[in-house]
């Protein structure tokens, strides 16, 4: 393997490490942070600058996500035909879904009558990956096209209210659904964006190419990653389209600095993916050449994103109901039917916020050796087709 191509790997890892740890972060202030049972972290009213930038830095991960795995497919896809790289993503976006209805869905609330089913980022990514196996089949710069259509026009549907109809809930417009039977649906990642997103990864995964300047490389994602962030500043600026979630002058520069940066989520306003994948650009852009023991500590995560992913959402729930247990909310107060935050048996449950930071802190470690091992096996078992869905 050439150096080239050993820093365009290292520097994607790194990328998807960090984003990784982070992403923690968050899970772990939504079962342990006292606040969180009582208001939005981001409301400008209530939050304060250390847990407004708790949950802010967090907004990163999604969009991260979404883009580089389009980049790994794109990657992958330079080992195999398109036929089968198709199949392959066809395959594996099944698997996400399913995975997702299931393992993620027991790990978030540990309801074996499986009475919420959440539609999180797992989801979004397999849907996504189901519609990229017929996406790659175009050329290169249709798929721009096409990637930045859906990216820049998905917002003129926020016009269209069709109230909780599942379909449009999946597509476009967060939801709580009551099916039936006590069943509900948590649409919590409309679909029609990440498709976009993860299409305009497989797009850039192009600039990794072995023929490709390095140096042209890390200039092109400077100039996206600082023309995102331009944009991102003008049509936060004009208040208008791509803005879903307006943010509004409280008087008091940190309160409407708060509403400023606090741009739709759910589903993901052009202004939300402007702030955050145009920041990602250039940290590619500054980092593919970095090296060094923290980062390779850091890359570890990178390298078995989906099984971090799965172990640090049990590992944080059976935490907390153990916490729960030990300090007299009882174990059964993290059975959960809906959202965490949500729940009224938990107000009342948790700590403060440098507490939650020191349990982030603590998981993550504890969680490196397993990742490190888990990482070392598939290096070393590249044979084994199973543990490309892992």
């Amino acid at each position: 393997m050439n150096a080239a191509k050993n820093n365009r790997i290292t520097s994607l890892d790194l990328l998807k490490g960090a984003i990784m740890i982070i992403m923690a972060l968050d899970h772990v202030r939504d079962y342990f942070h006292y606040d969180a049972f009582f208001f939005d972290p981001t409301d400008p009213e209530k939050s304060n600058l250390g847990l407004y930038l708790t949950r802010w830095i967090t907004h990163y991960c999604a969009p991260t996500f979404s883009l580089l795995a389009g980049v790994s497919a794109y990657l992958i896809g330079k080992r195999k035909t398109k036929k089968e790289l198709s199949i392959f993503l066809l395959k594996r976006g099944v698997w996400l879904v399913f995975i997702e209805l299931t393992v993620v869905n027991f790990s978030w609330f540990f309801d074996i009558h499986f009475q919420t089913f959440g539609l999180f980022v797992i989801w979004s990514l397999g849907i996504s990956m189901i519609f990229l196996a017929a996406i790659i089949h175009l050329k290169l710069k249709h798929i721009l096209v096409i990637s930045l259509i859906v990216i820049f026009g998905h917002n003129t549907l926020d016009s269209f209210q069709l109230g909780n109809q599942i379909f449009w809930s999946i597509i476009h417009e967060r939801n709580f659904i009551d099916l039936s039977n006590g069943i509900k649906l948590l649409a919590a990642y409309p679909i029609l964006p990440w498709i976009g997103v993860m299409s305009f990864g497989y797009y850039i995964g192009s600039f990794f190419e072995k023929d490709f300047p390095s140096v042209k490389r890390k200039k092109v994602f400077l100039i996206i990653g600082s023309t995102a962030v331009i944009m991102f500043f003008i049509i936060r600026l004009l208040n208008g389209y791509g803005n879903f979630n307006n943010w509004k002058n409280y008087g008091l520069v940190i309160q409407t600095l708060f509403s400023f940066f606090n741009p739709a989520k759910y589903p993901p306003s052009l202004s939300y993916l402007l702030m955050t994948l145009g920041p990602v650009f250039i940290i590619l852009s500054i980092t593919e050449n970095l090296k060094g023991k923290i980062i390779n500590t850091i890359s570890v995560f990178g390298k078995v994103p989906f099984f971090y992913y799965i172990l640090h959402i049990y590992f944080i729930h059976l935490l907390a109901l153990i916490t729960a247990w030990i300090t007299g909310f009882g174990w059964e107060s993290l059975i959960i039917k809906g959202w965490v935050t949500q729940s009224p048996l938990l107000k009342g449950f948790g700590f403060n916020l440098w507490i939650v930071h020191l349990i982030w802190i603590a998981i993550v470690t504890a969680l490196y050796p397993l990742c490190k091992k888990f990482s070392t096996y598939k290096q070393n078992n590249k044979d084994k087709a199973w543990l490309s869905y892992l």
